[in-house]
């Protein structure tokens, strides 16, 4: 039975990262951008579940379970009138009706939010109801805009109202860390305010890191000045790759509780760093690695400069780690052997209170999609060094907050109206989760918080 996925895009990068993740999952399905199956090149039938993202209307065309919403019409009207336009359910696109989006303020998303709900939530609800078996949502947007971390932050907590006992899962994306690339000066503060919301109402959320992806596409991908388009599909490849076994399913992980549950030990601790190897862009097939090998790839996947996070894994320790190999007739011998091999080399740390075992899923190669590597690997891992990310969001926030800059904007919404409370409450929240993290490297985790 399917276990459908509802994806949310948010604001301007949720909607931009969401739209890419479209076009790899069409690709890899054989979905032509009019939402029509194409013929599978040898003549078999593939079997595959398409039916997690998408369903088919009454003319057999596919139609994503997505909604895109946003507060200003710039992005969805690109959507609109790009190659995929005929893809998306047109009821199921919301643009706010004055359209003048969250000017980079947390607490005016959050406001819209409020005000909009009804409409997005019938959307919601329309899509749900249709759905068999609904597992979770997937929610796209970035953490330091006005939309994505506002609007994001309702809706985190009304669909957490709304559907209680339902999975929601996260790709938010972090900003640029380095003060004089960041293109927004109250980053610090709306990363707070949603990090709270990301701490206490999603279950799982992956952790896309623009400063990361920018280091990987310089370093890795030879991309002197990486444009946001090539950055954004780097982030559709981790979205698709960590959805495989979803949709070509294997014996297990194969639905989002399996990935989670594996993957998240303790409920606050649900913070995920992924990698991926040999990375290739799709509109330049060369890549910098020539060979690929079980072995070679697992290896690659253990390696900091490999993760789509900055923060350091030769700090801190592994919680747990998920690898998906993806291949042609990949022999589950040579996973043991190179399990064996990075276990001799002592290649990862783990913690002192838990299994120390790397879980590997072994997923199926789409059919439809030519790739030059035999092998690659996706990696999603739930790692202490994450403390050091949110560190750094509370030393920028501190920073700001203590000379009180910039808080005119966020006065004059209803929630700030009266007390900065919910500044501070969130700062708190965020420094609970760094304590956290840090106690999950000592052996006696088991009763942290319990004096």
């Amino acid at each position: 039975m399917p276990r459908e996925i509802l994806t949310l895009q948010i604001g301007q990068c949720g909607n931009q990262i969401g739209s890419e993740f479209w076009k790899q999952i069409c690709l890899e399905h054989g979905i032509s951008p009019e939402g029509l199956l194409q013929p599978h090149p040898s003549g078999t039938t593939v079997d595959d579940r398409k039916d997690v993202f998408f369903y088919q209307a009454d003319d057999e065309h596919y139609i994503p379970r997505a909604m895109l919403i946003d507060l200003e019409p710039r992005v969805i009207n690109k959507i609109n009138t790009g190659p995929y336009r005929a893809l998306f359910n047109p009821e199921n696109l919301f643009v706010a009706s004055d359209g003048g989006g969250a000017g980079n303020n947390w607490a005016s998303g959050f406001r819209q939010g409020e005000e909009h709900l009804e409409s997005i939530m019938e959307m919601i609800d329309r899509e749900a109801d249709a759905a068999d078996s609904m597992e979770g949502f997937v929610l796209t947007h970035s953490i330091a805009g006005g939309t994505g971390s506002g609007l994001g932050s309702f809706m985190l907590e009304k669909l957490n109202d709304h559907f209680p006992k339902k999975l929601i899962q996260t790709y938010s994306v972090f900003p640029n860390w380095d003060q004089n690339q960041s293109d927004v000066v109250v980053q610090p503060y709306n990363s707070v305010l949603t990090l709270k919301r990301l701490c206490l109402n999603a279950d799982a959320v992956v952790v896309l890191d623009n400063t990361a992806l920018n280091r990987i596409a310089v370093d890795r991908l030879r991309l002197p000045n990486p444009t946001v388009d090539q950055l954004n599909s780097l982030v559709a490849t981790i979205m698709a790759a960590s959805t495989t076994t979803l949709r070509y399913p294997s014996y297990n992980n194969n639905d989002l509780i399996g990935l989670v549950a594996s993957l998240i030990p303790t409920p606050r601790c649900h913070f995920l760093m992924s990698g991926y190897t040999p990375l290739v862009l799709a509109d330049a097939q060369v890549s910098a690695i020539r060979k690929t090998t079980v072995l070679d790839v697992m290896r690659r996947l253990t390696q900091t400069k490999n993760i789509m996070v900055s923060a350091s894994t030769r700090q801190g320790c592994y919680i747990s780690m998920l690898n998906i190999i993806s291949g042609e007739n990949i022999d589950p011998t040579d996973v043991h052997k190179s399990l064996q091999r990075i276990r001799e080399k002592r290649l990862v740390n783990f913690i002192p209170w838990g299994p120390a075992s790397i879980q590997v899923a072994l997923a199926r190669k789409s059919p439809y999609v030519e790739v030059a590597h035999k092998v690659s690997g996706f990696m999603l891992a739930n790692h202490t060094s994450m403390s050091s990310l949110f560190s750094r969001t509370i030393t920028q926030f501190d920073k700001i907050k203590k000379r009180n800059a910039f808080l005119d904007n966020y006065r004059k919404e209803p929630m700030f109206a009266e007390n900065l409370d919910e500044f501070d409450d969130s700062r708190e929240v965020v420094q609970s989760l760094v304590e956290e993290y840090k106690a999950c490297e000592r052996p006696d985790y088991a009763s942290f918080g319990l004096d």
